[in-house]
């Protein structure tokens, strides 16, 4: 997989196997891998009850529905590139106006992973001495890092 910066200010990823296809296919099954939607938890944080009733009742709506809808985004985008790309070879483009949406799913990701894995900071971490499960989650993991670092360098 080859991920560089677009003329028009976007990114493109260049899938070079099959394999790179399943990697793009785990942000948004990553994603959605919450034992509790993301919303909610963050509205666990609060700890003023009128400003928590509030939370529940007029922000969490909303905020499920556009995280639901960045990733439906990202996996809509990802499935079409893919199928045009017959599975093979091929490229992923994101374009400016889409690199929140990339931003926010890639995000929701590596808060889903850390929520299960407890990685804390990647330095500390030596990926050869984890488990397969783990260890490909923390790959995955840095990866959607990279990405977010070329989208903030590059498109947002």
């Amino acid at each position: 997989m080859k991920i560089m910066p677009t003329r028009e200010g976007g990114l493109r990823i260049n899938a070079e196997e099959a394999g790179d296809w399943r990697l793009l296919q785990g942000i948004p099954t990553d994603a959605l891998s919450w034992d509790e939607k993301l919303a909610r938890r963050l509205g666990k944080l609060i700890t003023d009850e009128a400003t928590a009733a509030d939370w529940k009742d007029y922000v969490i709506p909303d905020l499920e529905a556009g995280f639901s809808a960045e990733v439906g985004h990202v996996t809509s985008a990802i499935t079409a590139a893919r199928f045009e790309a017959g599975g093979g070879p091929g490229a992923l483009q994101i374009a400016r106006e889409d690199g929140f949406q990339w931003y926010s799913t890639l995000n929701q990701a590596r808060l889903a992973l850390e929520e299960r894995f407890h990685f804390g900071t990647h330095d500390t971490i030596d990926p050869a001495s984890l488990q397969p499960v783990p260890r490909a989650a923390f790959l995955r993991s840095h990866l959607y890092c990279a990405i977010q670092g070329m989208l903030l360098e590059h498109v947002l």
